[in-house]
């Protein structure tokens, strides 16, 4: 079902169709906000440059955290892979342990 949300985003309201709940939609509009203050915060640019680079900022953030995201993805494989190793590693002592108590 989608939601009708009504936002203000660089002082002009907006009516959006959401699936997400209203208060996500308004959390997103404030990040949008806060992040077009900082934009233009750097200097005197019309809305629509301000808009633009701060869309391109957002992107910009988007890109290094999803490779952050695939970095700690490619970790935990790695470590998944190691315990895997470990655990069979120890396996194959507690075995040869055994044997060793069985020759006695």
């Amino acid at each position: 079902m989608q939601n009708r949300v009504t936002v203000t985003v660089g002082g002009l309201k907006y009516t959006l169709l959401a699936t997400e709940g209203e208060d996500y939609v308004h959390r997103v509009a404030d990040y949008v906000n806060v992040k077009m203050r900082e934009t233009s915060g750097q200097g005197s640019i019309s809305q629509m440059d301000c808009a633009i680079l701060t869309a391109i900022n957002i992107a910009d953030e988007r890109f290094k955290e999803q490779e952050a995201s695939e970095n700690l993805r490619r970790q935990i494989k790695e470590l998944l892979e190691e315990s895997a190793k470990l655990k069979l590693e120890l396996s194959e002592a507690k075995r040869e342990i055994f044997k060793l108590q069985q020759k006695r």
